[in-house]
C-alpha cells in the first residue's frame, strides 16, 4: 500500500513594498532645520566680506605696491614699504606713543568702571538719573570734548595750571612734554568712556543672583570680600568683552589727539611740534592723506592690524586667568 505524503505548503514570500518617499512636509522641515541657521548668519558675514574681508586683503595688496593716492598704482615693490617701515623712526615713535596712550587711558579706564558701577549697584536715590548721567560723555561730540579740554590743559589760561598753581607747580606745557601730552589725551579718553564701561558692568552686576550675596552675608564676609570673591567672578565675560574692545578702540585713537592738536585745522597736523602724542592711525593719516603716500600708509594700517590683534590676544588671554583665579 501506497501512502501518499501530502505536499508541504510553502508560504508565499512576503511582499517588499518599494521604499516610499519620505512626505514633503518632512523634507522642508529636514531643510528647515539644516539650513536654516546659515541663512540667518549670512547677512553678517556678507557684510563682513564686503566691508571688512575685502579692504583688509586690498590693503594689503595695496602695501606691496608704490601706490600714490593721486596717481595710482606705479608698480609692484614687494616687502620694501615694510623694510622701510621698519627702519622709520616715526614710526616706532608712533607706536610708542599709541601703546603709552592706550595704558594710561585704558587701565584707569576699566578700573574706574568697575568701581562705578559697584556704587550704582548700591540702589542710589534717583538711580535712573545717575545711569543716564554716567552715559553723557559718550553722548557729547568728541570734537566738542576735545575743545573743551584743550581749555582745561592750556598752557597760561588753563584751569588745571591755575589749580596746580595752589600747590606749588609750575604752569605744564600739555602739548610740548611727552609724559604732559599723553596724561591730558588719556584724560579726555577716560572721561569719554568710563561711564559706557560702567553702565556695561552694572547690567551684568544685576544679573548675579542675589541668595549669593545674602549666602555670604551669613558666612560674614564683607563689601569688598563680596566684591572681589562673587561680583567680579560673576560678570567675567563682561569684562572680558570691556577689555578686548577697549584694546580695540585704544590702540587705534586718533580723535583725541587729532583735535588736541591745533595744527589740525589747518590740515598740518603731527601728533604735537616733535610728534610727541602722534599715534599710528595719525601716522597713517598723515602719509596718507598729507603726502598722498597710499602704499606707505597700508603698509602702517597692516601694521596696526597685527599690533591690535597681538594685544587683544594677550590681553583676553591674561584677564581670562586672572579672572578665573578670582
Amino acid at each position: 500500500m501506497t501512502v501518499t505524503r501530502p505536499e508541504t505548503e510553502v508560504a508565499p514570500a512576503a511582499s517588499v513594498s518599494p521604499s516610499k518617499e519620505p512626505p514633503k512636509r518632512f523634507r522642508l522641515s529636514n531643510w528647515d532645520a539644516r539650513y536654516t541657521p546659515y541663512l540667518i548668519i549670512a547677512p553678517f558675514f556678507l557684510v563682513f566680506g564686503i566691508f571688512g574681508l575685502y579692504p583688509l586683503i586690498y590693503t594689503a595688496w595695496v602695501s606691496l605696491h608704490d601706490w600714490q593716492l593721486i596717481d595710482g598704482d606705479q608698480g609692484f615693490i614687494g616687502l620694501d614699504n615694510y623694510v622701510t617701515l621698519f627702519g622709520d623712526a616715526n614710526f616706532w615713535n608712533a607706536l610708542f606713543n599709541t601703546l603709552s596712550l592706550f595704558v594710561l587711558s585704558t587701565v584707569p579706564q576699566l578700573l574706574a568702571a568697575l568701581g562705578l558701577a559697584a556704587l550704582l549697584d548700591r540702589g542710589l536715590r534717583g538711580s535712573a538719573f545717575w545711569r543716564a548721567g554716567v552715559l553723557l560723555p559718550n553722548v557729547i561730540s568728541v570734537a566738542a570734548v576735545a575743545l573743551v579740554f584743550a581749555q582745561f590743559f592750556g598752557r597760561d589760561f588753563g584751569i588745571v595750571n591755575f589749580l596746580l598753581g595752589f600747590v606749588g607747580i609750575d604752569p605744564i606745557d600739555w602739548r610740548a612734554e611727552t609724559w604732559a601730552s599723553h596724561l591730558a589725551v588719556s584724560t579726555m579718553v577716560m572721561w569719554r568712556w568710563t561711564g559706557y564701561n560702567a553702565l556695561l558692568y552694572l547690567a551684568a552686576m544685576q544679573s548675579v543672583p542675589k541668595d549669593m550675596y545674602e549666602s555670604a552675608t551669613l558666612d560674614g564676609a564683607g563689601r569688598w570680600r563680596m566684591f572681589w570673591s562673587i561680583t567680579v567672578p560673576s560678570i567675567r565675560p563682561t569684562i572680558l568683552f570691556t577689555v578686548v574692545t577697549s584694546t580695540i578702540g585704544g590702540l587705534q585713537l586718533f580723535a583725541e589727539p587729532a583735535l588736541f592738536d591745533p595744527g589740525f585745522a589747518a590740515n598740518n597736523s603731527t601728533g604735537g611740534s616733535d610728534r610727541q602724542f602722534q599715534t599710528l592711525v595719525l601716522y597713517m593719516y598723515e602719509k596718507g592723506f598729507r603726502l598722498f603716500d597710499a602704499g606707505y600708509a597700508a603698509t602702517v594700517a597692516w601694521m596696526l592690524f597685527v599690533v591690535v590683534l597681538i594685544v587683544a590676544v594677550v590681553n583676553f588671554t591674561l584677564t581670562r586667568r586672572i579672572a578665573g583665579k578670582g
